[in-house]
């Protein structure tokens, strides 16, 4: 399994953007699709975007459509969510997940994990 380590999470107004970066290593990701989920306080964990590795190719859930990028550096081995235009309702623990290369929106395409990073939106 790839180790995934999500970093860049903070508190930002409302209005505001942030950049999440997420770092894989100990894997190769060439047949893989790169994700990020989001889980707000009693809610289920949300898919958000996912990029092919291989590609590039980019896919979005409703709630990010329009003010999130999501995007890789491979020589860097590092997948970015750039979120901008952010609303109190984005606030949530936001993971890094690497899968199968379908760019699926539920968690069981995705056998590795990030510990997530705690994103909170002040209105």
């Amino acid at each position: 399994q790839v180790q995934l380590v999500e970093s860049g999470g903070g508190l930002v107004q409302a209005g505001g953007s942030l950049t999440l970066s997420c770092v894989a290593s100990g894997g190769t990701l060439s047949d893989h699709a790169m994700a990020w989920f989001r889980r707000a306080p009693g809610n289920a964990r949300e898919f958000v975007a996912a990029v092919r590795w291989s590609g590039g190719d980019t896919f979005y859930g409703d709630s990010a459509k329009g003010r999130f990028t999501i995007s890789r550096d491979q020589a860097k081995s590092t997948v970015y969510l750039r979120m901008g235009s952010l609303k109190p309702e984005d606030t949530a623990v936001y993971y890094c997940a690497a899968g199968l290369p379908d760019m699926v929106v539920v968690e069981t395409g995705y056998d590795s994990w990030g510990r997530g990073t705690q994103v909170t939106v002040s209105s």
